[in-house]
């Protein structure tokens, strides 16, 4: 009894804590590609749908072919269905999102160190640990459990890889492939990094 009342608490404490949320969401960064509704419905999918509908959201028409495609799809669903298992709110899915994609950007676009990057992910971070606004009881997006679990989801996904993802928006694909043959090559079954292991399906390293 005192555990399905604890589960009808903690419920309820969500439903609470989410219509609160609402009213300060746009004060949290927020996921453009997918707009809330969306998102919620995107956590009731399986993670082969999830893929599937993530493939349109995010325009991949050549990730079956294309290496770059292949592994910014799966570092997306990989992140989403890290929210989603981690039993996240929509609003906190999208603020997952939102960051995943920030750190991307700032990669891809601004060719920002990983320093700086760790500096815009603290802000964004310390912005929804604290609550838009000074005023009593009012309620952050992630709570403390929830900002560290975040913190090692991102750090394993994107920090620990960084230089693969700067390689990869800056490397050319002809010379990515080559470059991989010739660590196959060298390495042969001596410890290197399978395909697989970086959540790129193998086929794509021998087009």
């Amino acid at each position: 009894m005192s555990g399905g009342a604890t589960r009808r608490e903690k419920k309820e404490y969500s439903k609470v804590k989410e219509n609160e949320l609402k009213k300060d969401e746009a004060c949290f960064l927020q996921w453009e590609a997918a707009p809330h509704q969306q998102v919620q419905a995107l956590l009731t999918k399986t993670r082969a749908e999830l893929q599937l509908e993530m493939t349109e959201i995010l325009g991949f028409r050549n990730h079956n072919i294309c290496m770059k495609e292949a592994a910014l799809l799966d570092y997306y669903v990989c992140g989403f269905w890290w929210a989603k298992e981690a039993n996240f709110t929509p609003i906190q899915t999208s603020f997952t999102m939102a960051v995943l994609h920030m750190l991307l950007d700032n990669i891809r676009e601004k060719r920002m160190p990983l320093v700086e990057n760790l500096t815009e992910f603290a802000k964004a971070l310390g912005a929804v640990s604290q609550g838009c606004t000074s005023e009593e009881g009012t309620t952050p997006l992630l709570d403390e459990e929830e900002a560290m679990a975040l913190i090692s989801c991102i750090r394993n996904s994107l920090f620990q890889k960084y230089r693969l993802y700067e390689l990869l928006f800056t490397t050319s694909r002809e010379e990515l492939l080559m470059g991989t043959e010739r660590t196959i090559k060298v390495f042969g079954c001596q410890g290197a990094l399978t395909p697989l292991e970086e959540g790129i399906p193998t086929h794509l390293y021998f087009q």
